[in-house]
């Protein structure tokens, strides 16, 4: 593929600067599209600070369409990362969750329709949330996906989803990008938003456009300031502070951890594959990790002597589980993950390892939801 001038919306983020520099690498132009929210990069951006002399970069805002059409002068490709992310946090800012998310790329798609520019690719980020639940066989009625769980079922500490057929226990399967859409978070339904707009769109005027379905993407860079999102990195805050973790529901609960340099290298090939064109992909490591094993691994790994309970509370909107089936990205595109967690999780605590300590807000974020009625 000869070198392209590549944009990258909220490209000075955790996905977008690792990206960035990727890209660079490899002899691309990058232009970054970033407002440098506060609540990810505080008030200095450790991440910006890694690219800044390497790109332009343009500081502005999704939701305004003159920063877009500065942005996307003499572009000709465009990597829409430019998210509010935080699951919880959507449920009550539902407003600023659609503003940024579905406006901000209704401006973007609007203006390839109807404006002169040179783009020639769109990748979205999408993200497992538009899963909601994941998939399951049940052994009487077969492949089922479970709507979101019961309040009056959690709590009396029901965790797990049932078939909603028969109430039987279900056994977990890989989501494939086949799998229901059907997301049960404000979040999830922006990201749903974002990316059924986006390929259709581009479909209709003749544009490729590839959408990544990512899950939960970790390693070093991500922030450690950030209340409302990233797993790894809140709990790593709160052990580094000496706080003690309460971990929602019986801490079984799983995910996904994806690799951030593994994340890269499947957006990459989807910049550069024609293959990956109007498609759309899960981007995992395919493996479930359940919350415990996540706080307890990160404990181990900075010698804590932290408390770890499983608390039994648990948060509306949650969903139980969801790991990516990957075969679709391994046979078009040829993606294999590099990382399993223990290696992922060993780079990731050797650089916060690194890192000034940040102030533990995480209590704060649990309060607004309390204050909604939205944890229980």
């Amino acid at each position: 593929m000869r070198n392209k001038n590549i944009l990258i919306t909220g490209g000075a983020g955790f996905i977008g600067s690792n990206l960035a520099l990727k890209l660079i690498e490899k002899g691309h132009r990058v232009t970054v599209l970033d407002n440098l929210s506060e609540q990810i990069h505080g008030k200095n951006s450790d991440l910006l600070n890694t690219i800044i002399d390497k790109v332009h970069f343009i500081h502005g805002d999704v939701r305004y369409a003159d920063d877009w059409v500065k942005a996307l002068k003499e572009q000709q490709v465009v990597v829409h990362l430019a998210a509010e992310t935080g699951t919880g946090q959507s449920m009550y800012e539902v407003k600023k969750y659609t503003d940024v998310n579905i406006t901000g790329t209704a401006i973007f798609l609007d203006y390839l329709v109807n404006g002169e520019h040179s783009v020639e690719k769109v990748i979205i980020a999408s993200s497992r949330a538009i899963y909601g639940e994941g998939k399951y066989q049940c052994s009487t009625h077969g492949i089922i996906y479970p709507d979101e769980r019961h309040e009056e079922d959690l709590l009396k500490g029901e965790f797990e989803p049932k078939c909603p057929l028969c109430n039987q226990d279900l056994q977990l399967q890989a989501t494939d990008e086949q799998s229901r859409i059907h997301p049960s978070s404000v979040y999830g339904i922006t990201k749903q938003n974002q990316e059924q707009m986006v390929m259709n769109v581009c479909k209709s005027i003749g544009i490729p456009a590839v959408g990544f379905r990512y899950q939960n993407v970790y390693g070093p860079g991500q922030s450690l300031k950030n209340p409302y999102t990233g797993i790894l990195s809140i709990f790593s805050t709160q052990i580094k502070n000496g706080n003690n973790i309460n971990i929602f529901e019986d801490g079984l609960e799983s995910r996904d951890f994806v690799y951030i340099d593994d994340v890269v290298k499947a957006t990459v090939l989807g910049i550069e594959k024609e293959e990956a064109n109007f498609e759309v992909f899960n981007v995992g490591y395919g493996k479930g990790t359940t919350v415990t094993e996540v706080a307890h691994t990160l404990k181990k790994r900075y010698q804590s002597e932290v408390n770890i309970t499983e608390t039994g509370n648990f948060r509306l909107g949650d969903i139980r589980h969801n790991f990516a089936d990957l075969t679709k990205i391994q046979d078009k595109l040829g993606f294999h993950p590099d990382f399993d967690f223990q290696a992922g999780v060993t780079r990731f605590t050797e650089w916060v390892n690194q890192q000034e300590v940040q102030e533990d807000h995480y209590s704060q974020s649990i309060a607004e939801m309390k204050a909604k009625g939205l944890f229980k």
